[in-house]
This record gives structure tokens, C-alpha cells and sequence, in this order.
């Protein structure tokens, strides 16, 4: 698994949850369709009516999310910008020939009413809950620098395995100390909840 790979499941899934934050601090999440994919980036329209289309504006911090068939989550975070001036005709004619139905929603000029932003500089978590023990791992693309989660065994760590015994997916190895395996870490918290001497922290 890698980012492009996790890029190329958003695209199968096709219509995509985005998520945002309003002028007073309200969660907003719009399903967006109209996205072109690139190695590296990910292109998508909307209107700049719209206040999903402000919200970027005034903030540009955005979360992207797509859930296969498979059981398989692929997040991702990062910043969107407007594609400069120059060059929102050629994006347009991109995105609106890889999706025909756009052509219905915005004919003829109406599609000048739109905006495309670009995704650039990101992060992508993959999460997989339909394998166990459960799978995850964490990609940065460009300059991101993805934030640390989940929790660690620290040196305060006595080895009773009360940790280990109550993990859902048997992600702790016995050692000194004791050690979560990260990629098949649910995050759920129980090792810290049950371990007697304060040794598991939150990262």
C-alpha cells in the first residue's frame, strides 16, 4: 500500500465525503464528485456560490474521505487552493470531460459560475477493518508532515500484560516493554485504560 495506490481507491469510490469548517466553527461535510486525480494532487470543482466554496476560501484546511466495499477507509488531509487564473479553463475542461454529468448540472457557460481548487501537500491515512488483525499506516505527499496518533508502551511499563491480554486485535508483543504493533493499533484506548502503573500514553 502506498499514497498513489490510496488515491487510486478514492477515485473507484467516486463520490466523496468533504469536510470543512464554517465562519463559526460549525463541521460541514459535502459529498463532491467532481474530482480529477494526479499522482500527486487532486483537482475538484465547485461553485463559487456556494459556501463550501467560501469555507475553502477563508480556510482552506479540508478532510477528504471515500470507504470501499472492502471495508477500507482512506482519509486524507490537507490544504486546498484555487488553481491560479491562468489556469481554471484547462482544469475545467479536464474535470468536466471525465465526468459528462457535470455538462447536465452547469451547460454551456453556467460552468464559469465554478471554481477548481487543488489539493497539493497532504497526508492520507489508511485504514483497513476488513482484515485482522486490523491494518492501518499513514502516507505524506510533498511537504506534509502527518500527525503522530494512537498510543506507546512507555519505560514505566511493569510487564504484567494486562495490555496485552485486553487488546481487541492482539497488537501488543511481550517485551521490556511491552510493545504496541502501530499498523494494527485500533486506537481505542483499552491498554491505557487498564494498565495499572500509568505506562501507556497517548500520542
Amino acid at each position: 500500500m502506498n499514497a498513489e495506490t490510496c488515491l487510486e481507491k478514492l477515485s473507484y469510490v467516486g463520490v466523496l465525503s468533504f469536510a470543512t469548517v464554517d465562519e463559526w466553527g460549525a463541521p460541514q461535510v459535502r459529498c463532491i464528485s467532481a474530482i480529477h486525480y494526479e499522482a500527486d494532487s487532486l483537482y475538484f470543482f465547485t461553485a463559487r456560490g456556494k459556501d463550501f466554496c467560501r469555507e475553502l476560501e477563508r480556510d482552506g484546511r479540508v478532510q477528504v474521505m471515500g470507504y470501499t466495499k472492502f471495508k477500507e477507509m482512506v482519509r486524507l488531509s490537507g490544504r486546498a487552493q484555487a488553481v491560479p487564473e491562468e489556469a481554471q479553463a484547462r482544469w475545467l475542461d479536464v474535470i468536466f470531460s471525465e465526468q459528462p454529468y457535470l455538462a447536465n448540472v452547469y451547460p454551456g457557460d453556467s460552468r464559469k459560475a465554478g471554481v477548481i481548487f487543488c489539493i497539493r501537500d497532504f497526508s492520507i491515512e489508511y485504514f483497513h477493518l476488513g482484515v485482522r488483525p486490523i491494518f492501518r499506516e499513514t502516507y505524506a505527499v510533498g511537504n506534509s508532515r502527518p500527525r503522530v496518533r494512537g498510543y506507546e508502551i512507555t519505560r514505566e511499563c511493569v510487564g504484567c500484560g494486562l495490555c496485552q491480554a485486553v487488546c481487541p486485535q492482539g497488537a501488543i508483543d511481550a517485551g521490556t516493554p511491552f510493545r504496541i504493533r502501530q499498523e494494527h493499533c485500533l486506537h481505542c484506548g483499552r491498554c491505557l485504560e487498564r494498565c495499572p502503573v500509568g505506562a501507556v500514553r497517548r500520542l
